[in-house]
């Protein structure tokens, strides 16, 4: 007998086929406050969930007795209430693998789009401001040969500083819990401690997982230890920064800019300041957002789901040892 699952997140056809093949599923486009009652009651009989970009509490699992994996299709976990799936024993599934290059792409290009004004310069000629040859308050940063500060030397902080290392001769500072000794052998990466990078670094590259650890971890004080020519990039998760303290740090430049792929609030409401700012580069969580990458996301969280319900923890699952 098939068992049933839910799916939250629309994904391409030829993936929706397969999971149709093992499982009874109950589809969802994306889950919005009109059919979140309608999710919720679906859970009942669920033995499996899988999506994204949506919060799963406590008070959902509840709601799914039968519940026995969860297949999220991204790296974070922070949707989920890992306690309470411990609790529960439900395995937690994600996508580590298949996303860090395509990231790796976007926070380096957002270093080089804060560095080089590139937004703002593009914006100007496009608006018929590009009159005469452009002088010194138009010049942007060099970044080959800077120094760079990577908070978080996984897979995607270890694919940034190879960028910056082979491709821009950069010095590569990190601050992690653990040694990464491949980072410090081939790319002469230095560990160091957070005041030390915020100190040293000519761009800070926020590159961690959200946690009560790290949420907030860059606020007033963090900023006020970084150059004032320095830039602060940030694509893992918005709540890492304190953007109120981050608009203060820009709009008194006790920092030079920032390039922000990731917010507190997304989307990012239109009244916000950082819009306002001409030294901040916004995207609109664009890290993986590739059509290459998405599918492979897609594909990799329904190879997960299938495994998972097949009772194979081997790959890609946040909490087997507590799958017992």
């Amino acid at each position: 007998m098939k068992k049933n699952i839910i799916l939250y997140k629309t994904i391409p056809v030829d993936q929706f086929e397969r999971l149709q093949q093992h499982f009874n599923v109950t589809a969802f486009d994306n889950i919005t406050p009109e059919n979140a009652d309608t999710f919720r009651q679906a859970l009942a009989g669920a033995d499996g969930i899988i999506g994204a970009s949506y919060p799963i509490t406590a008070n959902d699992l509840t709601l799914a007795p039968n519940l026995k994996a969860a297949s999220t299709i991204s790296v974070g976990i922070d949707q989920f209430d890992i306690d309470a799936m411990n609790a529960r024993k439900i395995a937690l599934m994600h996508t580590p693998n298949v996303l860090t290059e395509t990231t790796a792409d976007t926070i380096f290009t957002l270093v080089l789009c804060s560095a080089r004004r590139i937004i703002e310069m593009a914006e100007m000629v496009k608006n018929g401001q590009w009159t005469k040859s452009i002088g010194e308050s138009d010049y942007g940063s060099n970044v080959n040969g800077k120094t760079i500060g990577i908070l978080g030397m996984g897979r995607i902080g270890y694919a940034v500083a190879k960028r910056a290392h082979a491709g821009f001769g950069m010095s590569v500072l990190y601050y992690n819990n653990h040694q990464h000794l491949d980072a410090e052998n081939l790319l002469n990466a230095r560990r160091c401690d957070l005041d030390t990078l915020l100190a040293e670094s000519d761009f800070v590259c926020v590159v961690l997982p959200l946690l009560p650890s790290t949420e907030k971890l860059i606020g007033k004080n963090e900023l006020a230890k970084m150059k004032s020519s320095a830039f602060l990039i940030n694509g893992s998760r918005g709540k890492i920064i304190d953007e109120t303290a981050l608009i203060d740090a820009l709009e008194n430049q006790v920092i030079r800019g920032a390039g922000l792929d990731v917010f507190e609030v997304e989307p990012l409401p239109a009244d916000s300041k950082l819009l306002k700012l001409p030294n901040v580069v916004a995207l609109p969580h664009i890290g993986s957002a590739t059509h290459e990458t998405r599918y492979a996301m897609v594909k990799c969280a329904v190879d997960n789901l299938i495994a998972a319900l097949n009772g194979d923890l081997s790959q890609n699952c946040v909490n087997p040892e507590v799958i017992k």
